[in-house]
C-alpha cells in the first residue's frame, strides 16, 4: 500500500472549508504516512494516546481503511512546514442502525488542535468538515461526548446537549486517564 494513500475520497472533503482556511494550510483525509507528520502529536493535546510505535498506528490505519466507509479521519495541515506538519484532526465514526428506518449515524471523536494552533477556528473547521462529510454519507445525525468545559463551543457549532454520557471500564488504565 502507497504512503500517501488517503483513508477515503478526498471528494469528501468540503470546499467551503478548504475555502476559509488560512493560507498555508489544507483539509484532507488522514493518509498511511500521516504518522510522520504528526498525527499523534496532535492527539496527545487532547488525551493521553501512550506510546505508539509507526507499525503499530500503521497497523490500525490499515485495518480502519479495510473498513470502507467508517471510518472517516480528517486532518488539516500547514503545508508551510516542512512535509507538511499536522496541526488538526477530528474523526467520523459511520455507525449502520436498525432504528429509524434502518439508518446511519455519525459519532465526531477525537477532534484535536495541536496547541499552539488554537485560536484560529481550526475546531470550527474540523467540526464543519465532518458534518460535510456525514451528510454525503448519508447519516441522519452525528452525535458527540464532550467534557462539560467544551459544551459551549459545540453549542455554537450547532450542536444540542441530547443525554448524558455514562461509562463502563473494562480497563483501569483508559479510566484513570478518563479516554
Amino acid at each position: 500500500m502507497a504512503l500517501e494513500t488517503p483513508l477515503f475520497s478526498a471528494t469528501l472533503i468540503s470546499p467551503e472549508v478548504q475555502s476559509i482556511l488560512p493560507k498555508g494550510y489544507t483539509c484532507r483525509p488522514l493518509q498511511r504516512s500521516d504518522f510522520k507528520h504528526g498525527h499523534l502529536d496532535v492527539l496527545r493535546d487532547l488525551a493521553h494516546v501512550g506510546d505508539i510505535t509507526e507499525e503499530q498506528w500503521t497497523e490500525r490505519y490499515d485495518w480502519m481503511s479495510k473498513c470502507n466507509g467508517t471510518y472517516f479521519v480528517l486532518v488539516i495541515v500547514d503545508k508551510n512546514r516542512e512535509g507538511g506538519k499536522i496541526v488538526g484532526t477530528g474523526t467520523l465514526v459511520v455507525e449502520k442502525k436498525f432504528l429509524y428506518k434502518l439508518g446511519t449515524q455519525g459519532h465526531i471523536e477525537d477532534v484535536a488542535v495541536a496547541v499552539g494552533e488554537q485560536g484560529k477556528k481550526f475546531g470550527v473547521r474540523l467540526l464543519q468538515g465532518l458534518d460535510f462529510i456525514a451528510e454525503q454519507v448519508g447519516c441522519y445525525k452525528t452525535i458527540l461526548d464532550c467534557s462539560q468545559e467544551k459544551e459551549g463551543f459545540y453549542v455554537k457549532c450547532g450542536y444540542g446537549k441530547a443525554g448524558s454520557e455514562m461509562h463502563h471500564y473494562y480497563d483501569s488504565v483508559a479510566e484513570k486517564y478518563g479516554v
